[in-house]
């Protein structure tokens, strides 16, 4: 964890003069520590501090992400006022969080059976899958084709089978998805790729204001954006996104609910990637744990 002092050194290095007594910490993201704070003319702030090398390296394409998502949505989407290895921080933006996450504590904070979230979070998903992605891979994002989208995948559940201990039924139903031309894109758009609630904000009548952590987005499958709100709310809310996005011009992709489960599914192979990346034990552990379950 980053220390007050240290935090209120660094931000002030940077031009960022924080009230200390306001400094609040969020030690749930992987790969960065986050910490929101009141500066002296009270202005709130959101402070990410990277938690490895890696993700400092990979800033600058966070940075063409957001420049592209802002060209073309109308929720706000975090506006980086300082950018520095060693810091990035933001103004805070208007709404919370749908849910947080504090240690293995989940808060909700929209109920996920919510029509307006449901639609609203449709139509957001029409305007983000229809975003130009030969003006996205021109700033610098990550645009992968629908072969190279599965072809991925096949390499990385590879990766993972080979280094840990994977269920026998996981292997079986991994090998089932990666050879089922159904469950796969047709096509490729621009996806935030980790949508779920803790990632969008809300106001207090559940309407979207905006969309937090985009470093995963980049051009991929479709249903990516799609998969945590088949999993977490009731097929009445899923069908209501669905038709929200259609009827904004959103493309009806077949299958979608069983596309969604099973990169649900594969899930845990995601997890297990990233305890390889890291190298720490304790990741590897849990990674480990969740490639064993049935």
């Amino acid at each position: 964890m980053t220390g007050d002092e240290d935090l209120l050194e660094r931000a002030a290095r940077h031009g960022l003069q924080l009230e200390g007594s306001s400094l609040r910490h969020n030690d749930a993201g992987l790969d960065f520590h986050v910490a929101y704070a009141v500066d002296i003319h009270g202005r709130e702030w959101v402070l990410r501090v990277p938690r490895r090398p890696d993700v400092s390296a990979a800033l600058d394409r966070e940075e063409a992400i957001l420049a592209f998502a802002s060209r073309h949505l109308t929720v706000a989407v975090p506006d980086w006022q300082v950018r520095a290895k060693d810091l990035v921080a933001y103004p805070l933006l208007p709404g919370r969080p749908g849910l947080t996450l504090e240690g293995e504590e989940v808060t909700w904070h929209l109920d996920p059976a919510s029509e307006r979230y449901a639609a609203e979070l449709g139509r957001l998903l029409a305007a983000l899958h229809a975003a130009p992605l030969e003006e996205a891979a021109e700033l610098g994002v990550e645009v992968r084709s629908p072969d190279e989208v599965r072809e991925r995948w096949r390499e990385d559940v590879g990766v993972v089978c080979e280094e840990f201990d994977v269920h026998p039924a996981l292997e079986e139903r991994l090998a089932a998805w990666l050879a089922d031309d159904d469950l796969w894109p047709e096509e490729t758009v621009f996806t935030h790729g980790e949508l779920y609630p803790a990632h969008v904000l809300v106001d207090e009548e559940d309407g979207v204001t905006g969309v937090l952590d985009w470093t995963t987005a980049r051009g991929h499958d479709p249903a990516r954006d799609f998969m945590y709100q088949q999993a977490f709310a009731p097929p009445e809310a899923f069908a209501t996104t669905v038709r929200a996005y259609v009827a904004a011009g959103g493309v009806s992709w077949p299958r979608l609910a069983e596309r969604c489960a099973a990169l649900m599914t594969a899930g845990p192979v995601g997890y297990g990637l990233y305890a390889l990346a890291t190298g720490r034990p304790e990741h590897r552990a849990a990674a480990q744990a969740q490639l064993a379950a049935v």
